[in-house]
């Protein structure tokens, strides 16, 4: 992924302009016109397996969020994520809306660096505050930066930072004043530790996202773990009433939920196997990614996405690493057809 673009599907978006993102089947619709309906999206990293919530009170869509409510939430994620408190935890409509508020916070913009290749946005976001960004492979390099940026464990690679590297990293942050970003965003389905319990110290955020793992990225939820000072100043930009009421009623009972939560774990670490197997019988190897999303690295990829979409099941592609693929899980009714259009495709090798 350069510097001034990014790439998804053949299409390139160049500069500050919207980044094309997995999920889109109209334009799924447009590249493949004869595929059978309904379509299946592979093309995100969100669970297969949505919450089985309560129902939730028609009086909470009349009302305003209750303040109660929302600190009650924070409380619950701090548990759940390994933060210090709920001071330490700001709650947002989706970490999407985050990033462009973290890259505000440092007093003026300078240099920003990202681990790549990874999700654009977090480029993009630094771009639009003013930074002069660097996308590298090369973790060493985010040293060197104001503003560092770590998706860990990374989509789409699945590569993991360990936590001893990034907690030096975070403590030359906040020597020299300046910040890092670690997005944890598929942080629930890895064996890797977390960084939420570090924040207290300063020259760190951490990022968590509800809706990936919770099989719910319609409710549009997300987190900042950070210093408290840090988080009012999230908070102050927010403004009030950042998370709607279903969202508080909804990620109240599900972040509390241990038992659901190590279920799912077990669940889709079993999915991914069964996804690695039936591509593996396919000719194609996984490379790398997480219990929520394989991706596979081929000289046929390209082939792969077209046959998979002429067979009406959306993957992910990326026109600057051509030889990259991404699919998520299939939900439980899906495994039949996702099977049948695997079994029918000449190996790779």
């Amino acid at each position: 992924m350069g510097p001034e673009s990014s790439v998804e599907d053949g299409e390139r978006v160049v500069g500050s302009e919207p980044i094309a993102h997995g999920g889109n089947l109209s334009r799924a619709r447009t590249l493949f016109p004869q595929a059978p309906e309904p379509w299946i999206d592979l093309s995100t990293g969100i669970s297969p397996y949505s919450y089985p919530h309560s129902p939730i009170p028609g009086n909470v869509f009349a009302r305003l969020p209750e303040p109660a409510l929302a600190q009650k939430l924070k409380a619950i994620a701090a548990h759940a994520y390994g933060g210090p408190s709920a001071a330490h935890v700001a709650a947002a409509p989706g970490t999407q809306i985050l990033l462009p508020i973290i890259a505000g916070l440092l007093s003026r913009p300078g240099k920003a660096a990202v681990l790549s290749p990874t999700y654009a946005e977090h480029a993009r976001a630094a771009r639009l505050a003013g930074f002069e960004v660097v996308e590298t492979p090369e973790f060493e390099q985010l040293a060197a930066a104001d503003l560092a940026v770590v998706v860990n464990p990374n989509n789409p690679t699945g590569r993991v930072v360990p936590k001893s590297d990034l907690l030096a990293l975070a403590a030359l942050m906040r020597k020299k004043g300046g910040l890092l970003v670690v997005d944890e965003a598929f942080m629930d389905v890895s064996e890797a530790q977390s960084m939420a319990g570090a924040v207290e110290q300063g020259g760190l955020i951490v990022l968590r996202s509800f809706g990936k793992f919770y099989g719910m990225a319609g409710l549009r939820l997300g987190f900042a773990l950070a210093h408290p000072s840090i988080v009012s100043r999230i908070e102050d930009r927010l403004g009030p009433w950042a998370v709607s009421g279903p969202a508080l009623h909804v990620a109240s009972e599900a972040l509390a939920d241990d038992a659901w939560r190590r279920a799912t774990q077990a669940r889709l670490k079993a999915d991914a196997a069964r996804l690695d197997a039936l591509l593996d019988q396919a000719g194609f190897s996984v490379f790398g990614g997480t219990s929520l999303f394989r991706m596979v690295r081929s000289d046929k990829a390209q082939s792969l996405f077209r046959h998979l979409g002429e067979s009406g099941i959306l993957t992910r592609v990326f026109a600057e690493r051509p030889e990259d693929l991404r699919l998520g899980l299939p939900a439980p009714d899906d495994w039949p057809r996702v099977e049948e259009a695997l079994a029918s495709i000449e190996p790779a090798n």
